[in-house]
């Protein structure tokens, strides 16, 4: 009977166990690395791009960065397919490419385009300094 219940025990311990390292090495879904194999070199830390921070604390529209234009106007609507952002944005890279023309098909810069002028926005409209718009605030260690 002792021994029944401490292998009970034992097997006990060790499910909960397994279990806590399976959740724990899961990867934060709501986190997305912006990475993209058409930047073959990456002079900086690759974003890490939280869903809930940007939907739950600050209520930024899913179509503010997720779009497809038609005349001039973005249909996406949120039941849409969402594609991979260098399915479409698919320049390869440049130095100084936000000196680029407007409505650029390059990656890097819709990515700084779309974030740093929204993040700015932000900032100016809540008259705080929140959202990051510096390169270190997004590209982390």
């Amino acid at each position: 009977m002792r021994v029944r219940r401490l292998s009970s025990l034992i097997f006990a311990w060790l499910f909960v166990l397994t279990a806590a390292t399976t959740v724990t090495a899961q990867p934060d879904e709501d986190v997305l690395e912006l990475n993209s194999s058409i930047i073959e070199v990456h002079t900086r830390p690759v974003v890490q791009f939280s869903h809930t921070v940007h939907l739950d604390d600050y209520a930024i529209e899913c179509s503010q960065c997720h779009h497809v234009y038609q005349g001039g106007e973005n249909v996406w609507q949120d039941d849409d397919p969402v594609k991979k952002c260098q399915e479409c944005h698919n320049d390869p890279t440049t130095k100084n490419e936000l000196r680029l023309p407007a409505k650029t098909l390059n990656l890097k810069w819709a990515f700084h385009r779309n974030c740093i002028g929204c993040h700015r926005e932000y900032n100016k409209e809540n008259n705080v300094e929140a959202a990051p718009v510096k390169c270190q605030n997004c590209h982390v260690e």
